[in-house]
Formats: structure tokens, C-alpha cells, sequence
């Protein structure tokens, strides 16, 4: 099995949510099912039906969150080279087409929000910049066309 990419913040946020599912969520779940029951028939109970599609729910990400967890390999950001791009650093990317610049951090998978300027290095524009140095250009291929970009720093 391959170890997972996860920085140390995005390691205590899976921690957290499998913290919330098991000590919060759970139980709250473990309640209505017994208030559903509460109710008599079974068959025609929506309340019981939904709590018990919840459960699964539940269980299903608990189970995939301990999965995760136990396959994180954690990297340490701290002490990252600034004369490329590699797995945990910031960099600003400028559009050559618009002159945009934007900032992103290159995580793992289970890290990733574009909105929030975190990018997988399994995406397509974080493979793309692994290995690129300030000034290199990097050229993705999405599907309007290809898009280009240029690495102008290394935060």
C-alpha cells in the first residue's frame, strides 16, 4: 500500500472530523434510531428509514477516515526548498493569457480546496508544477485548450 501526502494541518482536520463522527454524530444517530423505533412499525417509518441511511453513512466515513489516516504519511512544511515546487510549498502562478496571479499550496487529495488555495499534486495543474522552478513555464492541457502559466515565486 502507497503512503498518502498530508500535510500536518490536513492530518488534525481528518483527526478532528473522525473525532466529531465517533463522539458526536454517532451518538446523536444512535438516539434517533431509538426515537424512531419509539414509533412502532417499522415498515412504514420514514424517521427510522433516514436515521438508518445516516448510520451507514456515518460508518462508511468513519471507516475511510481511519483508512486515510492510518496510510497518511505526514510532511513536515517547515523547512521546504524555495528554488522549486515540491509537495507542501505556496507558490504564485502568473495566467500568461490575463496576467492573474494566484497563490495556491500544493497538498494531498484529501487536503484539496481551489476555493481556498489549496491544490492535490495529483490535479492536474499540481502535477504540472512539481519540479518547476520561479520562472518556468508550465503548460496545462484542460479542456477548453491549453492554458499557460508562469511559476513567479516560491513563498
Amino acid at each position: 500500500m502507497e503512503k498518502i501526502p498530508i500535510t500536518k494541518k490536513g492530518y488534525a482536520l481528518l483527526q478532528k472530523e473522525l473525532e466529531k463522527l465517533q463522539t458526536v454524530e454517532r451518538p446523536q444517530n444512535i438516539r434517533a434510531i431509538e426515537e424512531a423505533r419509539a414509533h412502532g412499525d417499522l415498515s412504514e417509518n420514514a424517521e427510522f428509514e433516514a436515521a438508518k441511511n445516516r448510520q451507514g453513512f456515518i460508518e462508511g466515513r468513519i471507516n475511510e477516515l481511519k483508512y486515510k489516516l492510518s496510510m497518511a504519511d505526514i510532511i513536515d512544511t517547515k523547512n521546504l526548498p524555495k528554488d522549486r515546487a515540491v509537495f507542501g510549498c505556496s507558490v504564485v502562478l502568473e495566467n500568461i493569457d490575463t496576467g492573474e496571479d494566484v497563490e495556491y499550496q500544493l497538498v494531498g487529495p484529501d487536503e484539496s480546496d481551489i476555493e481556498n488555495g489549496l491544490i492535490s499534486i495529483s490535479s492536474p495543474l499540481g502535477k504540472a508544477m512539481i519540479g518547476k522552478r520561479p520562472g518556468d513555464e508550465i503548460v496545462l492541457q484542460a479542456p477548453g485548450g491549453k492554458r499557460y502559466y508562469e511559476l513567479v515565486d516560491i513563498l
